[in-house]
């Protein structure tokens, strides 16, 4: 139970990032920076003015979109790999200000003792009352909000995709000269798939917090952005469900191999590579990214030719 909660954690961080890689196109090297964030508010909320956890839950989500505006207004303005630069820059200053900042984050050490979930439910025993439930160690409880979270979340992405700010997203990715030609607000778009990308990756984070009763920095470096964005592309980019189904196959991967752990990254290796050559659109992705792919490899051959 416990395995299968950070899992759905994962599933949850892989369907946010889908919105900006997956949907828009845009490449975000520094996603963990969103999740650290989440975890980091609830943190200080709860150990600093005693905020419960549902309280800060939204709240987590709210300042981790914040940071996402802020970080997407100068970078949706460039492309490729200057965007990927420009957040992977943002989620080691995100990571190294937390590790340095002993204030306020406990630095390397970081913040303990934050308190779990609790809710009440109605009981019957001795008559019918109200009795508080306290969750503990037990990953049980955990994995229920996590489910629940993953379906809340993929209900509202599927609807945003069949929205009109979905579509927009749709003819970003494919391209974005002609979005803007046809009146679409490419910014404006992108600033709203970034805002979104961030709020689903601070609820992650304060699940995350909560769960662990500890942060630190050094949970939340660079291999935890690749990993993610690793699971999109394994699952599909563009598919919600691909996302999920690459979360749970790169979750569940390092446990099966746990026997193999000489060989364990080899192994993870060989999968992706074999992937990227076999079908690079992903277990779940569809055909259209797949002939997008080709399309990009041929105009870098043609212009390696000329």
């Amino acid at each position: 139970m416990d395995l299968m909660t950070n899992v759905g954690i994962y599933v949850l961080l892989a369907m946010g990032l889908n919105v900006v890689v997956g949907s828009a196109g845009l490449l975000n090297l520094g996603y963990a920076a969103f999740f650290a964030i989440g975890a980091y508010t609830y943190a200080f909320l709860n150990l600093n003015w005693h905020w419960p956890f549902w309280a800060a839950l939204p709240v987590s989500g709210l300042v981790s979109m914040l940071f996402g505006l802020v970080i997407g207004i100068p970078s949706i303005r460039v492309r490729g790999d200057y965007l990927a630069i420009t957040t992977l820059g943002f989620g080691e200053i995100v990571r190294i200000a937390f590790n340095n900042l002993d204030q306020w984050t406990g630095g390397p050490n970081g913040l303990l003792g934050i308190s779990r979930p609790s809710v009440w439910f109605l009981s019957f025993e001795n008559g019918l009352h109200m009795k508080l439930y306290k969750f503990s160690v037990n990953a049980t409880p955990y994995f229920y909000l996590v489910l629940f979270l993953v379906a809340v979340t993929a209900y509202l992405l599927f609807r945003m995709c069949d929205s009109k700010i979905g579509r927009a997203l749709v003819a970003i990715r494919e391209d974005e000269l002609a979005a803007s030609c046809m009146g679409v607000s490419t910014l404006q778009v992108k600033l709203v798939a970034f805002g979104v990308s961030a709020f689903i990756a601070g609820i992650a984070g304060c699940v995350f917090a909560s769960k662990q009763t500890i942060v630190t920095p050094d949970s939340f470096d660079f291999v935890l952005s690749v990993l993610i964005l690793a699971m999109v592309v394994l699952g599909g980019m563009g598919n919600i469900w691909g996302a999920a189904l690459g979360a749970l196959v790169l979750g569940i991967l390092p446990e099966l191999l746990r026997g193999f752990a000489a060989y364990r990254m080899l192994i993870f290796g060989l999968l992706m590579i074999f992937m990227m050559i076999f079908r690079p659109q992903g277990i779940l992705g569809s055909q259209l990214i797949r002939r997008e792919l080709k399309g990009h490899r041929k105009e870098a051959d043609s212009h390696g030719a000329s």
